[in-house]
């Protein structure tokens, strides 16, 4: 991402007298009669949720992008620039009960919501140049819903970072003609130094450039460019180490773990019709929280003015997350 990443890892002994965030909610009812997302009941734009049983996809009732409207005009100063921005939004709901989190949903439900991931990728990439689909979880990270749930947007344009990422990839596979995660991956195998867990199909680890304190990046051994690219046994593969990578985060501080996430891969639209071949599809998790459940790491000063800053090395995330059980707290303690 040709950027550089400041660790100061001597920052954890400083003392806090900071900012203390509440902590989440302790018990969530499995259906809430006002919750807008649970089945059969109706959202703020009069809509009435299905009583569904599995996934449930619907458009946003408050899209940050619109499918049509206006053109900006031209103008012929480039110190103000504008462009149209085409789109759809979408929130997908990923169990009927509000008190199941992914990591608390049984294998085959997380390979349910993968499987709609992959058919949401296909369907709005036949139109839009880039399908974003993100979680953001916990109040913490702004989340405004505790039912689990995650969004897409999908726009006419590429985005900063997935443009950034495009034009860094396509440099590093022409000069080296191979895929930049590829080789990434390939290397990360061979020390181990920050390889959190890995199955047959999928390896998760701290990244070697991590900002975020237990930043991870969850990547295929295999290169694949789209979701939708994805093997019957990946998919399955995938399921196997959300589930336990999502465990891990919960077990670090014994909560529900907020973080945002989002999946990148090859752009869509007019993409479809080009090589995308040093592309390689990956998934970020990007959690706040720093020294327990209530201190999250703040993004201010030197990091807004300067560069980014992180308070433990990657290799530290990544030893601390590999020595946390497999086996979920809310299970031990049941």
């Amino acid at each position: 991402m040709e950027n550089w990443v400041t660790v100061s890892p001597h920052r954890m002994k400083r003392p806090w007298k900071g900012q203390v965030e509440k902590p989440e909610e302790a018990v969530i009812p499995r259906y809430d009669p006002s919750n807008s997302l649970c089945p059969g009941n109706t959202r703020s734009s009069g809509k009435v949720n299905p009583q569904y049983e599995g996934t449930f996809l619907f458009d946003n009732d408050f899209p940050a992008l619109l499918k049509d409207g206006p053109s900006p005009p031209p103008n012929s100063d480039p110190l103000f620039q504008s462009a149209p921005a085409y789109g759809a939004c979408q929130v997908m709901c990923f169990h009927p009960h509000s008190d199941l989190t992914l990591p608390l949903m049984s294998q085959s439900e997380v390979r349910e919501v993968i499987n709609k991931w992959a058919e949401i990728n296909i369907d709005l990439g036949k139109k839009y140049t880039w399908v974003q689909i993100f979680e953001n979880k916990g109040n913490i990270m702004g989340c405004s819903n505790p039912h689990p749930h995650c969004q897409v947007w999908a726009s006419s344009y590429l985005p900063n970072d997935p443009a950034t990422k495009h034009r860094t990839q396509k440099a590093y596979y022409d000069k080296h003609q191979v895929p930049m995660l590829v080789d990434y991956v390939k290397k990360e195998l061979q020390n181990k130094e920050r390889v959190v867990l890995e199955n047959e199909h999928w390896v998760w680890l701290v990244p070697y450039w991590a900002v975020w304190p237990y930043e991870t990046m969850l990547l295929p051994k295999r290169h694949v460019l789209r979701l939708q690219d994805l093997t019957p046994d990946e998919r399955d593969a995938l399921a196997d180490i959300m589930k336990k990578l999502l465990t891990k985060y919960d077990n670090l501080f014994e909560v529900s773990f907020p973080y945002s996430m989002g999946w990148h891969g090859a752009p869509t639209g007019e993409y479809l019709q080009e090589d995308n071949s040093h592309w390689q599809l990956h998934a970020l998790y990007f959690p706040p929280l720093l020294r327990s459940a209530t201190v999250k790491k703040f993004m201010v000063g030197y990091e807004m003015l300067a560069q980014s800053q992180r308070d433990l090395t990657a290799e530290q995330a990544a030893e601390k997350l590999l020595s946390l059980p497999d086996v979920h707290y809310k299970s031990r303690k049941s």
